[in-house]
């Protein structure tokens, strides 16, 4: 029971940050653009960093090689036919080409709320590995999901949504993590192999997501200057991971 407590209190952190959106009508454009960059940043160092000190690490003592990168090739495999089959990839800015229709705010809400839902899963079984595992699953998650609401939040106001109605309809949306997470605890709790095969699954997602999703726009950045505060965001991302791997290795002595 402790353990479905602490993947629950993780996901509504984690849906909770779909309020952000609300913060980023006060500020001036150029300021959210440069702000959510940084995040986008450490968003990909951390999930880098948590799928390469973390995830597979903690795969590769309980199956072998060939298939640990099954699963990781799979998890690539099923987030492409996602990501092209609904409206997953997130805008990480307010300022985001949409059409003023209800439709697309619809497609981004489901993909969104799929994206949420394996988020949850990813989460609960990571706990149901190890505490350690589900916590660094958890932040990885957790500031990945910062830029990505800012910019969903934007998405559905050029979609025509009110302010509110924005706010409520993608908090639901985030909702959904909640149900994942009590889906992969159940899950967990009732197959072995389910959270052998998920562990690699979650690498997997997060390497996709920060490999095509945002490493490619930290690289369309001209300007040096910020081009050298993106790498080092990133570096501390992953530094970030290394420091919460070196800190729960000490208390499990």
């Amino acid at each position: 029971m402790t353990l479905l407590l602490y993947i629950l209190v993780s996901l509504l952190i984690v849906s909770s940050v779909s309020l952000v959106g609300v913060f980023s009508l006060s500020w001036k454009q150029a300021k959210i653009h440069e702000f959510l960059h940084i995040l986008v940043a450490l968003a990909a160092g951390t999930m880098m960093g948590t799928a390469f000190l973390h995830l597979l690490p903690e795969a590769a003592e309980t199956m072998d090689a060939h298939r640990l990168f099954i699963g990781v090739l799979g998890s690539f495999v099923v987030f492409f036919i996602i990501e092209k089959f609904l409206h997953w990839r997130h805008c990480h800015d307010t300022d985001c080409e949409t059409h003023e229709n209800h439709t697309f705010g619809y497609m981004n809400l489901l993909g969104d709320a799929t994206h949420n839902f394996l988020d949850g899963i990813i989460i609960a079984a990571a706990y149901t590995s190890s505490i350690e595992l589900g916590v660094a699953t958890t932040v990885a998650v957790l500031i990945h999901e910062i830029p990505q609401e800012v910019g969903d939040f934007g998405v559905l106001l050029k979609s025509g949504y009110s302010v509110k109605k924005a706010l409520l309809v993608n908090f639901y949306s985030a909702l959904t993590a909640v149900l994942g997470g009590v889906v992969g605890f159940v899950l967990s709790e009732n197959s072995e192999g389910f959270v052998q095969m998920l562990t690699p699954f979650a690498a997997g997602s997060f390497l996709y997501i920060a490999a095509t999703d945002l490493l490619p726009q930290l690289q369309q950045e001209k300007v040096i200057k910020k081009s050298v505060y993106s790498l080092l965001t990133f570096l501390l991302g992953i530094g970030l991971m290394y420091v919460l791997q070196l800190v729960f290795h000490d208390a499990g002595h």
